[in-house]
């Protein structure tokens, strides 16, 4: 055994805590503690943001249910995927008044009763059939942290905050398969690295027919429509909950799925 192959597990270890410690310690000060960001912000160097992308990526490719791990991964390395998508909110009416009045998808924001009052194929519906169905809840979306630009951070927690209800325009469903064709999806649409690594290494994950699906329909249809779409985080979702499904993926140019998605699991 070589002594750079003794020095590699050490160096793997230390990236790991370096991860747990920064990501956990927001935890341990008050909001009058922070730099004034935004409440939540941990300042980091280019050397640490560095280390947080490397030891936050080996760990979501060794469990990509980790979201902790990805939510780093995709702060640390998407400041110039934030910009543009900042900056294509900001070119859209719609869009602006997003950045302008922050709204946040969560729970104590929402009107559940509201929405499972509405009629059958209307957003809202969907949307609150999708929650129940999948056992799934808005409010497991992580605060951003290592952004350092309070109106980026609002963006990327925008876009967090707006994954559940991308799978519910694609009708996509919570398992393996249905998270990689929106993967494929928001790589098409957002630009973000995270979300180009989750479109690559994904489908390693999936079984031979599940493969045959992406490669063969649902791949292709999700990265058209994400590269054709108007740009997600410009849609004020909260206020659309009474529009019908179909024509809100007219409105964003977004087809139909193909109708063998419905024949998914979550399980499968």
């Amino acid at each position: 055994m070589t002594a750079s192959s003794m020095q590699r597990p050490h160096a793997t270890s230390t990236i790991k805590v370096s991860v747990q410690q920064l990501h956990s310690s927001s935890s341990e000060f008050p909001d009058s503690c922070y730099n004034g960001l935004y409440p939540g912000h941990i300042s980091t160097t280019p050397i640490q943001k560095a280390l947080l992308a490397v030891g936050s990526g080996v760990a979501a490719l060794r469990d990509p249910y980790r979201h902790d791990m990805v939510a780093v991964l995709g702060e640390t390395t998407g400041h110039l995927a934030l910009i543009n998508l900042r900056d294509r909110m900001k070119n859209d009416p719609e869009g602006y008044t997003i950045l302008t009045e922050r709204p946040r998808i969560r729970f104590s924001t929402l009107d559940m009763n509201k929405m499972a009052s509405l009629p059958d194929g209307s957003f809202g519906k969907e949307y609150f059939s999708f929650l129940e169905d999948n056992h799934v809840t808005p409010d497991t979306r992580a605060d951003v942290k290592f952004v350092d630009n309070e109106e980026l951070a609002y963006v990327m927690q925008r876009y967090r905050e707006v994954h559940d209800l991308l799978h519910t325009l694609l009708g996509m469903p919570t398992n393996m398969l249905g998270e990689v064709v929106v993967k494929w999806f928001e790589a098409a649409q957002t630009g973000l690295p995270m979300c180009a690594l989750g479109a690559v290494l994904g489908p390693l994950r999936l079984n031979s027919s599940r493969l045959q699906t992406l490669f063969t329909s649902l791949g292709p249809w999700a990265v058209r429509n994400g590269q054709r779409a108007r740009c997600v985080l410009s849609i004020f979702y909260e206020r659309r909950w009474e529009q019908s499904l179909e024509d809100l993926r007219q409105e964003l140019n977004i087809e139909p799925p193909p109708v063998m998605h419905r024949g998914f699991n979550r399980s499968s």
